[in-house]
């Protein structure tokens, strides 16, 4: 399996696309703009007061009739898919999706539109690593109501298959697979949304696809036209004529390849599955997909991940020369004993720092935590990950022992073990963001004995010594 690391992207400069929703019928403008490493894909409502942002996250799914639509704190985005999977499909990572409505264009009802705006804008890389979900177990969800099941295997890619069965004689079973998302733009990009007659007869009753037109939509003809139902149609639709092709599709759209409902099943796939927050190195297997089935498979992709990141020991071999022993480490940081919580470093990147601390009973915090049950105070803990993170920012200026390390802020923290004599803590620091100005904001977590002991969120910032 391959280990590439690739760097995160974002678009090189703002982009604007206008047109109609097609539930809403609202017009719309909608600009993508360029956003910075780890900010990932929000939506931003410029047209309600203070500009309110809502994240690309499954937890936020509120309904799917109709297409993913997402709620926070009452702000709503309805129909979010094809958006996301133009996105996922051209591997951009970070971001901001501007809005003065609460729907995107519906455009010709694909991605296509949003992919050449994407293009035109232009592609970056970030100096930031991409994070990436690399699948080792099938992990499935089915709903047991409609039979629909999405499952995703080990595999050297992402890859998506798609298979529907609609049950009609018009549009019976089909099949669609995407081997390399690099093929998205070519092969996906452009299948439409589609409908039958009799879901579209109950649309225009409920008063939805205000804004839709026989050229974003496929409409599949499953029954007779009534004269009656046709001129409703035909005044919706503001045709004056309409009629049903040989293949069974309303007025005279032309398919751009048999199997495009099938194509355009698998497109909402990966746009739904990109409110998992992180992206897959794994084959996805839908069966019968729709958004409900979608984007409930990614909450629960998103909640695994979530476990395994925390819970993700870093495999070391301890008994290995470490990159810096107990007095290099002194060179760099202010700390003297008993203040000084980190023994070694073992890795050291520009993204990432690795540290060790043998707690032993002689520690002079455990004469009074606790006598007779000695624990290792989480504040200790804190401290420790947040100077084996010193190390990390020292080591960016060439005369790190004319720096002191200043906590500017520490967020979501969390204890989850308890650290005792004998315990050997190992520390891992993350970057959030680049170093910018001598800040660093960090993901700190540290672990002992197989398991997550505690996690934090730190930001600092190194400040040069004043010589008298």
């Amino acid at each position: 399996m391959s280990n590439q690391v690739t760097k995160q992207r974002t678009i090189a400069k703002e982009v604007t696309l206008k047109g109609v929703g097609l539930h809403t019928g609202e017009n719309v403008t909608m600009k993508f703009i360029p956003a910075p490493e780890n900010h990932g894909y929000t939506f931003k409502r410029v047209d309600l007061e203070g500009e309110p942002i809502i994240e690309a996250d499954a937890n936020f799914v509120v309904n799917t009739q109709r297409g993913t639509n997402l709620e926070k704190r009452g702000v709503k985005i309805q129909t979010s898919e094809h958006v996301l999977a133009a996105l996922v499909g051209m591997e951009i990572d970070n971001v901001s999706i501007e809005l003065d409505s609460p729907e995107p264009p519906i455009m010709d009802g694909s991605s296509k539109f949003f992919v050449e705006a994407l293009e035109k804008a232009g592609i970056v890389e970030q100096e930031v690593p991409r994070d990436e979900y690399v699948v080792k177990d099938v992990i499935s969800y089915k709903d047991e109501a409609t039979g629909s099941e999405i499952t995703v295997i080990p595999s050297d890619e992402y890859q998506v298959t798609t298979m529907v069965d609609f049950g009609t004689k018009v549009l019976g079973t089909q099949n669609a697979t995407l081997e390399r998302i690099s093929d998205f733009k070519t092969e996906v990009a452009d299948a439409r949304t589609f409908s039958f007659l009799h879901e579209l007869e109950m649309l225009l009753e409920h008063g939805l696809i205000k804004g839709g037109d026989l050229n974003n939509a496929i409409v599949y003809v499953d029954k007779e036209i009534s004269k009656e139902t046709m001129k409703k149609l035909e005044k919706a639709f503001k045709k004056e004529k309409l009629s049903v092709k040989p293949n069974g599709i309303l007025d005279n759209l032309t398919l751009h390849q048999p199997n495009e409902a099938a194509r355009h099943k698998l497109l909402d796939v990966i746009g739904d599955l990109a409110l998992a927050g992180t992206r897959i190195r794994g084959k996805v297997i839908a069966n019968k997909p729709g958004h409900y089935v979608n984007t409930q498979f990614a909450k629960k992709l998103a909640k695994i991940i979530k476990l395994e990141k925390r819970n993700k020991v870093p495999q070391l071999d301890l008994s290995q020369p470490p990159l810096m022993d107990v007095t290099q480490i002194m060179k760099m940081l202010p700390h003297r004993p008993p203040f000084l919580l980190v023994d070694k470093i073992l890795e050291l990147s520009d993204s990432h720092v690795m540290g060790v601390k043998n707690v032993t009973m002689n520690e002079p915090f455990f004469v009074g935590h606790f006598p007779g049950a000695p624990v290792m105070p989480g504040v200790l803990q804190v401290e420790a990950m947040a100077q084996t993170g010193g190390i990390l920012v020292l080591s960016t200026v060439p005369d790190p022992e004319n720096y002191l390390t200043f906590f500017m802020k520490i967020d979501n923290v969390k204890f989850k073990q308890q650290v005792v004599p004998g315990d050997t803590l190992i520390f891992k620091c993350d970057l959030i963001s680049p170093i910018r100005r001598g800040i660093c904001h960090m993901q700190a977590y540290a672990y002992a004995n197989g398991k997550l002991v505690s996690e934090a969120e730190l930001m600092a910032q190194i400040v040069k010594i004043k010589k008298e």
